[in-house]
């Protein structure tokens, strides 16, 4: 065997000619595994490999991640750089388009401003398929009370509930808890409850009622659950079955359509407004990649890129197809606060369903872990959603200089570990070491 095409864990096939690996789209959040043990980011596997077998090694992106560019940047890695589309396509035309002016206009329909309505109606005139991208699954992100402002939680997590109209119930999307949908409040007895949010679901019901004669399906977790069905809606948007696909993160994932020359986004501020140090970096790669699908044959694409923000940096680098801007834009806020590419960083997450020996367990590992490194250990603090499952939840995070040793910083945690570990109070704590989280 000459050649082995594989997903992440193929890095590990006893190799003993290995001559050049090539990591595809080496930005993916995909490569690294999460769950279970071990964990590992395939794509540095893959560079710790080539080093072995002292073999090349190509890492590919229109979006590379930041840390790979900055050590392409500073002469690690060697840079090549494509300055145009296969076949000399034109980039795709990316049009911004201002949601909060629409609504306070009265001229947005439903979800669709004027102009992306329009661009969807020209595109279906013209025999051509049109990708809407919403990445949110569901109908709603949650059912709310208009009177007292009541939503419904998931039982073992503290987070919403997300609808779904398919089926009619309330889903948690963090232990796939399933409730009947409410029909009266629980807090005041109100019956006038409302979804509010945007889901995919909801997309597909508006799609409908604006364009009747439009054959329409949805790519996301919940409709293409499986290879076999997952395959099918591709196999029928290829064959022009189908006109409109409505998706989340999963239309961004290399798809190549002859006849696709629209995508539109239905609003990029979700992605933009996350609390997370690289949420500016990932909605770069995402809204680039996702706008990379339109016109990769003849005719140009068009983007439309629905937005309350339109003088965001990140959306007028994407208009401008500016990675080199971002990648600048984002290195003295990660220098400042100590991330990568400048830093190396660790979490240890921490859960117990007893919420007081979590705490105990969390202040007494910080507490140690500092009589070594100082203020480069943070917390204990909880999470953005700090229970899943009926666990609690807390993490530390520990950020240290690039020469230090990784090896000795993992003993030490290990160590410290072990120790509590011993202790018959503070066992039921379970644990798990994330280095370079994502």
């Amino acid at each position: 065997m000459d050649v082995v095409l594989g997903v992440r864990s193929s890095i590990f096939l006893p190799f003993d000619n290995l001559g050049l690996i090539v990591v595809d789209e080496e930005h993916e959040n995909s490569y690294k595994q999460q769950n279970p043990d071990p964990r590992y980011n395939a794509r540095d596997i893959a560079i710790v490999l080539a080093t072995i077998h002292k073999c090349k090694i190509i890492l590919g992106s229109a979006t590379p991640s930041v840390e790979s560019y900055y050590n392409a940047d500073s002469g690690k890695y060697h840079l090549v750089e494509l300055g145009e589309r296969y076949g000399k396509v034109e980039l795709p035309k990316i049009q911004i388009v201002d949601i909060k002016d629409g609504y306070r206009r009265k001229i947005m329909k439903s979800h669709f401003h004027p102009v992306l309505y329009q661009a969807i109606e020209e595109a279906l005139n013209n025999n051509e398929q049109v990708v809407l991208f919403q990445n949110r699954r569901g109908y709603a992100p949650y059912l709310e009370c208009k009177d007292c402002g009541w939503v419904p939680q998931c039982d073992n997590c503290n987070v919403s509930m997300t609808y779904h109209k398919y089926g009619n119930q309330l889903v948690c999307h963090y232990c796939t808890d399933k409730k009947h949908i409410y029909y009266r409040c629980e807090s005041c007895g109100s019956t006038n409850l409302t979804t509010k949010g945007l889901g995919t679901e909801q997309i597909v019901d508006e799609v409908y009622e604006l364009f009747p004669t439009a054959r329409v399906t949805r790519l996301d977790q919940d409709s293409a659950g499986s290879r076999k069905r997952f395959e099918k809606i591709i196999k029928d948007f290829e064959n022009h079955n189908t006109d409109i696909i409505v998706g989340t993160q999963m239309v961004t994932k290399g798809l190549d359509f002859e006849n696709l020359t629209l995508v539109g986004i239905l609003n990029a501020d979700n992605m933009l407004n996350f609390p997370d140090f690289r949420a500016f970096e990932r909605s770069f790669q995402l809204l680039s990649q996702v706008s990379g699908r339109a016109g990769r044959r003849q005719k140009q694409g068009k983007v439309i890129v629905q937005t309350y923000t339109t003088n965001h940096l990140i959306l007028k680098q994407v208009l401008e197809n500016d990675f080199d801007g971002m990648f600048r834009s984002q290195l003295p806020e990660r220098k400042a606060f100590k991330y990568p590419p400048y830093w190396n960083f660790i979490i240890i997450r921490l859960r117990n369903k007893d919420k007081q020996k979590l705490y105990k367990t969390a202040n007494l590992l910080a507490e140690n872990l500092r009589k070594d490194l100082y203020q480069r250990v943070l917390g204990p603090e909880e999470p953005l959603v700090n229970m899943v499952k009926r666990y609690f939840l807390l993490n530390i995070h520990i950020r240290f200089e690039k020469k230090i040793s990784s090896i000795k910083i993992k003993k030490l945690i290990i160590d410290n570990l072990q120790q509590i570990a011993e202790n018959k109070e503070l066992a039921s704590t379970k644990y798990e070491i994330d280095v370079d989280p994502l």
